[in-house]
């Protein structure tokens, strides 16, 4: 069993790298890589981890890259942690992050969320700051019900506390991968909102910008997403990949390693094998 998109406290996830691995292997995965946002800063620990646990870990990242005024995620498989390139890029989304967590936080203490950035930070534990942080502020203070209401409420494009983000482009986000040695994979692509057009303009887009792989099965998708997917990846002559997007025990839907295989003749991306 493979799973090839799960996330640590180094990002939002709510398990700490070593602690992932192992409830990794409980649920007999077999491979597995940890994609924070933005961050490769768990991967030493998860690579500990997986020697003692009998796994192979796959050293990757989830990568926000803007396309057409949208955010897309691009997942890097099989990364030379410390190669330069990657090192830089990461580095220069960390500090956009760290600008656009600012401003979150301006914007949300204007419905009542009093020093969000401090708590937010805090809360990370050196980790990234993303909007989930802010979500669970929003939870812990009354005034959302749940993440989900404050994403919805919030969080998203055109709410109080969402402030668009000018990430590194497509291509340069996949140059970024292809440097530090890695095979690039578009997240989740029915994950976006996008019409039927839209998300083929997008996967068009993505192959066009060098992109190796688009990721098939999710934790969320359906048989029928999955065969259009794949249907995409044969098209555009990319790979197929697998990834449960793993954040917390509590989406039990998302469990590391809750995630169908490929469909027949789609080959798994490299790095995955």
């Amino acid at each position: 069993m493979i799973d090839l998109h799960t996330h640590s406290t180094a990002s939002d996830g709510q398990l700490d790298p070593s602690a992932l691995v192992a409830r990794a292997a409980s649920r007999g995965v077999q491979r597995l890589a940890l994609t924070d946002h933005d961050t490769t800063a768990g991967v030493n620990e998860a690579r500990r981890a997986a020697a003692d646990h009998g796994i192979q870990l796959v050293a990757g990242a989830e990568i926000s890259a803007s396309w057409e005024r949208r955010t897309l995620h691009v997942v890097g498989l099989g990364l030379d942690i410390a190669q330069p390139t990657l090192v830089a890029g990461l580095s220069r989304q960390q500090a956009e992050r760290d600008t656009r967590a600012a401003l979150i936080s301006e914007r949300l203490a204007r419905v009542g969320l009093e020093d969000g950035c401090a708590r937010a930070r805090s809360a990370a534990d050196g980790g990234q700051i993303t909007r989930s942080h802010f979500a669970d502020l929003l939870v812990a203070d009354g005034l959302v019900r749940n993440r989900q209401d404050a994403f919805k409420r919030y969080l998203r494009p055109g709410r109080p506390g969402y402030r668009r983000t000018e990430w590194a482009g497509l291509a340069d986000v996949i140059g970024w991968i292809h440097a530090a040695g890695g095979t690039a994979v578009l997240a989740h692509p029915f994950g976006y909102g996008f019409s039927g057009a839209w998300r083929r303009h997008m996967v068009a887009a993505f192959a066009d910008a060098g992109g190796d792989a688009i990721e098939i099965c999710t934790g969320v998708s359906t048989v029928e997403q999955e065969s259009q997917s794949a249907r995409d990846a044969r098209r555009h002559a990319l790979a197929g990949s697998i990834g449960s997007d793993f954040h917390s025990p509590e989406q039990f839907w998302l469990d590391v390693g809750r995630v169908r295989p490929l469909p027949p003749h789609v080959s798994l991306a490299p790095h995955a094998a």
